[in-house]
């Protein structure tokens, strides 16, 4: 406090002169503040012109909200500097403290847009040329809470100048925090598993994953869309958002379809009569699935017996397709297919048969 009065009679002495009509205190003020005026309308005319010579330069993509930042910072300065030596010459101290913690909460405003502007530059120039996510994790998180925490020392700093004592209220708060916490454990909870599923990433927005908490009778895998602290949106295929909460996701297994790549394989179960000639079959069904162009030539496609059943054998069909997002459809085309494929050549898909023997026994007659 002592530095700023030190500072105020500095510029006092430097915008005010010595001479006679400079004791008057209303004549003072209105000399100071009409400099103030004057210096800052030089300054908005300065940052103009700048502004203007910059705008040759290509990547100076960021210097409009530079300049409105400064700007609004340049007023809020001059409000602080105009409004000091108000106070200053007419001896308003009953006002001074109050007015001094208002202009710590105006000034947060500028300082926050300065701190957002200087993430989002880190995050194009230094983020988006890594191939980890961690960082795009950190500048996210940090874009979200960065203005709450700004603000909160500004409080804080307010009512120091104030004069009120906030050790009790950071007690206060610490204590408050525990109880918080105790009751919406199940929230923080999500909280920290959409920390860890940010950091981990399981998957991202637009992969397809399988869904375990579906509604019955629909759809029980879908694409991600967004990826939140508390919950994470799925957009099933028939067009249902499913909203799961981040601890659920963390505790089960999650089955990502386009982790590595779109292409997956695709295995189909199908059952042929035991009397059928297996090669034939397989070469029928390999047939069908060549006609889907999805379905690619390499890796090549294949049958192999898988088991023998009570009354077929159970072959199942291997193939790889372009898009995950076409299993369903590779199933049904496949399947439709192969009915029509078998009644023509003659291969009969089976179905439980039981084979029924009576035997009649005759009553010996007693003689």
């Amino acid at each position: 406090m002592y530095s700023w009065e030190r500072f105020l009679t500095t510029i006092e002495n430097i915008l005010v002169s010595k001479a006679s009509w400079a004791n008057t205190p209303a004549l003072k003020a209105l000399v100071t503040v009409v400099s103030l005026l004057a210096i800052w309308f030089g300054t908005k005319i300065l940052l103009h012109l700048i502004q203007h010579r910059l705008k040759t330069i290509p990547r100076a993509y960021l210097a409009p909200d530079i300049f409105k930042n400064i700007r609004k910072a340049l007023d809020y300065l001059f409000l602080l500097a105009a409004g000091a030596f108000l106070i200053r010459t007419f001896h308003w101290q009953a006002i001074s403290k109050p007015f001094y913690a208002v202009c710590i909460i105006l000034m947060v405003t500028p300082i926050k847009n300065f701190l957002l502007l200087l993430l989002d530059a880190l995050e194009k120039h230094l983020a988006k040329k890594t191939e980890t996510k961690v960082d795009d994790i950190i500048f996210d998180l940090l874009n979200k809470f960065s203005g709450a925490i700004i603000y909160s020392i500004a409080v804080v700093i307010a009512l120091d100048v104030i004069g009120v004592n906030v050790m009790p209220f950071v007690a206060g708060a610490g204590v408050v925090g525990i109880a918080v916490g105790f009751a919406a454990k199940d929230t923080l909870s999500n909280l920290i598993a959409g920390v860890l599923l940010i950091i981990d990433r399981p998957f991202e927005i637009g992969d397809r994953i399988e869904i375990w908490s579906t509604p019955r009778g629909t759809a029980s895998w879908g694409d991600v869309i967004d990826i939140g602290l508390r919950a994470t949106r799925i957009k099933t295929t028939d067009n249902l958002v499913v909203v799961i909460p981040n601890n659920e996701i963390m505790k089960r297994d999650i089955v990502n379809y386009t982790a590595m790549s779109a292409m997956i394989r695709v295995r189909i179960d199908i059952g042929v009569a035991y009397d059928t000639d297996i090669a034939k079959a397989k070469k029928v069904i390999l047939e069908v699935a060549a006609g889907a162009d999805w379905i690619l030539d390499k890796p090549v496609p294949k049958v192999v017996v898988r088991n023998f059943g009570e009354s077929s054998v159970d072959l199942q069909l291997r193939v790889w397709i372009s898009d995950a997002r076409r299993r369903m459809d590779t199933i049904s085309y496949v399947t439709d297919r192969v009915k029509a494929a078998f009644d023509a050549a003659g291969i009969e898909i089976p179905y439980p048969k039981r084979d029924i023997h009576i035997i009649s026994k005759k009553k010996v007659s007693s003689k």
